[in-house]
């Protein structure tokens, strides 16, 4: 009879172990589960390079709109002007083409106002202001006011994000509002004899990259926030248009593309 407890005590560990080992085999499923799942010790937070930014935006203000535009649309306005900044196309054609893809069933009124745009005697509220009231939201206003008003800030943002610079005219700087101070560019052309010196100088509010970019050669230099950075490079002169790309990875996944548009 003294046996009896040790043989139930080496039974029930038997049966335990073999329990133990079809869990591992074939855990049990949660209510939500329809087969077994692997879960991770810890979630991680969702990275930030995942979420847009727009580090760029805030520029708007520096813009002379009637009403402010919402974000989304001008960073789309933004892009647009950017990809066209190198392009030959006369201004006006670049206003249609930044503004067209956001009215695809409008292309003549677009052109039109367009047109008006460019006039020097325009006047930015006229066409918002001639068949309704200027309310103050973008998404309140009739569609040709929105094209108006969308116009006038393509017009504005492709002036903004142009350098225009010759040897009569040597020196031309640009500042560019982000949500972290103000990005200051300076440009300068200098004619050393055998060839043409184009030098950039930034003033960067936050640790950033500069590229300048021509057909064949292109040159960059990384910064510090306390560091002014200075870019040269020998130009060719057949080359009228050099692309200078300003990078802050902690403030936008996205360059600012500007253009340095270079007379000789």
């Amino acid at each position: 009879m003294g046996e009896i407890p040790t043989v139930q005590e080496r039974f029930q560990a038997i049966l335990k172990r073999r329990l133990q080992d079809q869990v591992e085999k074939n855990p049990p499923l949660f209510p939500w589960e329809t087969q077994s799942m692997e879960y991770p010790d810890c979630v991680e937070e969702q990275s930030l390079g995942l979420v847009p930014v727009w580090g760029w935006t805030v520029h708007q203000s520096k813009l002379n709109l009637p009403i402010p535009l919402p974000e989304k649309v001008f960073w789309q306005l933004l892009e647009k002007c950017q990809v066209l900044l190198a392009s030959s196309l006369p201004l006006g054609a670049k206003l249609v083409q930044v503004v067209e893809s956001m009215f695809p069933t409008d292309a003549q009124a677009i052109n039109d106002l367009a047109g008006l745009v460019l006039r020097s005697s325009y006047r930015s509220a006229d066409t918002l202001t001639a068949t309704a009231d200027v309310e103050s939201d973008y998404f309140d206003l009739l569609p040709r006011q929105q094209m108006a008003l969308s116009l006038m800030a393509a017009k504005q943002l492709l002036e903004n994000l142009t350098l225009p610079i010759s040897l009569t005219q040597p020196l031309v700087e640009k500042q560019w509002l982000t949500t972290v101070g103000t990005l200051s560019i300076r440009v300068e052309l200098r004619n050393l004899g055998k060839f043409i010196k184009l030098t950039v100088q930034g003033e960067l509010p936050t640790p950033g990259i500069l590229q300048l970019q021509g057909n064949d050669t292109q040159e960059f230099v990384k910064s510090e926030t306390s560091e002014i950075p200075v870019i040269e490079l020998q130009i060719d002169r057949n080359q009228p248009i050099y692309t200078l790309a300003v990078e802050f990875p902690e403030l936008d996944q996205q360059p600012l593309l500007l253009a340095i548009q270079v007379k000789i």
